[in-house]
């Protein structure tokens, strides 16, 4: 990481129907951040479209687009505009029939397309009620990197990554110290009032051990509101296309996103909270120094065992059968 202080910005955003105006949106909001002095922003995941991955829908593969492609051109010119340094979740369209939820992360000092300095393509897909992307995503195979930007080496993982220690302690091994998570995680309605609070107390409970275990600053970004997927985009003539929700698998119910976008230091301490129920900005200086002070006096990357972690890599260590 670079020696000076970074102000990071989160954008909590509800997303609409329209691609076209969640983009727009987007852009809005990532402008404003950067005018209140952000220099790294991040966007939550998938935010062009409501979460569409409520049903498994074959029309729903129109809202994919390769990278680089629209979209980045779009942010890449507000990047450059802004001089920031954005992290973009999008439906990468990567060949006929092949698709990733992939991270893109954008620098007004690369010499990339659009500005890419590097792309993250979300490794742990999940099929859940209401979360069924394995119908979409097909797993990434870049691994966990650690990207150089402008503002330092950060690492972008996406939303079910959240839940795996290996992908935060491998990140944050190859350099990143900062640890984003583009998210799009929400209550199903009917278990609100039983599991709300405790699902929502997990959720960030993990985010926060991971930034303690590997002394980083963590970063994560949800979206809010109640969505059903419904989705309209327009086509490469400009035809608008309405995709509507709820399908066969999902229940009129849609889900609920939480927002509570969080922002928690190398000791693990919440230095920034989003609210449950409206948009947001989420800022904070990040201070490089405190992951060196962090890493001193919790040394826990000096005190692994790396000799004796083989076995990480078993599905399950089977107990052998014994009489």
């Amino acid at each position: 990481m670079p020696a000076a202080k970074t102000r990071v910005a989160l954008i909590q955003m509800a997303c609409a129907p329209s691609t076209e105006q969640n983009l727009d949106h987007a852009c809005e909001m990532v402008r404003e951040a950067a005018r209140g002095g952000a220099q790294l922003i991040c966007l939550p995941e998938l935010f062009r479209a409501q979460y569409f991955c409520q049903r498994e829908d074959h029309a729903l593969f129109a809202l994919a687009e390769p990278i680089p492609g629209p979209s980045t051109a779009r942010l890449g010119a507000t990047v450059r505009e802004e001089k920031i340094t954005l992290i973009a979740s999008l439906f990468e369209r990567r060949a006929p029939g092949l698709y990733h939820n992939t991270a893109a992360i954008l620098d007004h000092a690369s010499n990339g397309v659009d500005l890419i300095a590097g792309i993250y393509r979300k490794m742990h897909i999940p099929d859940d009620p209401l979360y069924y992307e394995k119908f979409y995503f097909t797993p990434g195979d870049l691994g966990f990197r650690s990207i150089a930007t402008s503002q330092g080496p950060v690492g972008t993982l996406v939303c079910w990554d959240q839940w795996y220690p290996e992908a935060a302690r491998l990140t944050s091994l190859a350099g990143a110290g900062i640890l984003f998570y583009p998210t799009a995680i929400g209550w199903h309605p009917g278990e609100k009032a039983e599991f709300g609070e405790a699902q929502y107390s997990a959720w960030q409970t993990m985010q926060r051990a991971h930034a303690i275990a590997n002394g980083v600053f963590v970063c994560a970004v949800n979206r809010l509101g109640h969505e059903h997927g419904d989705v309209v985009l327009k086509d490469a003539e400009g035809a608008t296309q309405e995709i509507a929700g709820p399908g066969d698998h999902t229940p009129a119910s849609g889900l609920e996103f939480w927002g509570g976008s969080f922002i928690a230091d190398p000791f693990g301490r919440v230095i920034a909270q989003g609210s449950h129920g409206q948009e947001e900005i989420l800022t904070a200086e990040l201070d490089p120094a405190l992951i060196e002070v962090t890493r001193q006096h919790w040394p826990f990357l000096r005190d692994r065992r790396v000799d004796a972690y083989s076995a990480i890599t078993s599905r399950f260590i089977d107990t052998p059968f014994r009489q």
